[in-house]
């Protein structure tokens, strides 16, 4: 009798949050599985909205020229979606440097495609230093065309494997 009260119980509770689960949405975060918050402004009037239904990813990599890790990181990351084409992930790298000066010759040296790169200008102070939560180490997304982060700090590697399953 107990083992059948038991079993009633789990079933009820399964239909309940299944029932329940239909009307969830994803909710904006910087984990696996939640959507990328949007980017407005970045003071050069660029806006992104990573929910584009084009079937291509967007890989957006943060850095400064003051972090050395960070600035090599873009550059590889750069090089490597260069690679792959445009069709598959696009790139969207946003330097934090405060000075546009800093930025601009960061870009030149390092010899980076100009229209992948991008300038916040208030660096550290930004909203979207805040947003992203950058003061524990500059990251890296990997975005699906739904806006839904596929992976955090994605190295080259990853970046291969995830096109060849695009």
């Amino acid at each position: 009798m107990k083992v059948k009260a038991y079993v009633l119980v789990v079933i009820a509770t399964l239909f309940t949050i299944s029932a329940v689960t239909k009307d969830v949405r994803l909710v904006e975060g910087l984990s696996p599985g939640d959507l990328a918050p949007g980017i407005k402004s970045l003071g050069n009037e660029r806006d992104f909205n990573f929910q584009n239904h084009s079937g291509s990813y967007t890989l957006l990599n943060f850095w400064a020229a003051y972090d050395a890790e960070s600035r090599a990181r873009n550059v590889v990351l750069s090089n490597e979606v260069n690679k792959l084409g445009s069709e598959k992930i696009s790139l969207r790298s946003i330097s934090l440097d405060e000075k546009e000066s800093i930025f601009s010759e960061t870009v030149r040296i390092d010899r980076l495609n100009g229209t992948t790169q991008f300038h916040a200008e208030q660096g550290k102070k930004s909203a979207l230093y805040k947003t992203y939560n950058l003061k524990k180490g500059f990251k890296n997304y990997l975005i699906n065309d739904e806006g839904v982060i596929i992976a955090v700090n994605v190295t080259p590697n990853e970046l291969k494997e995830v096109s060849k399953s695009i």
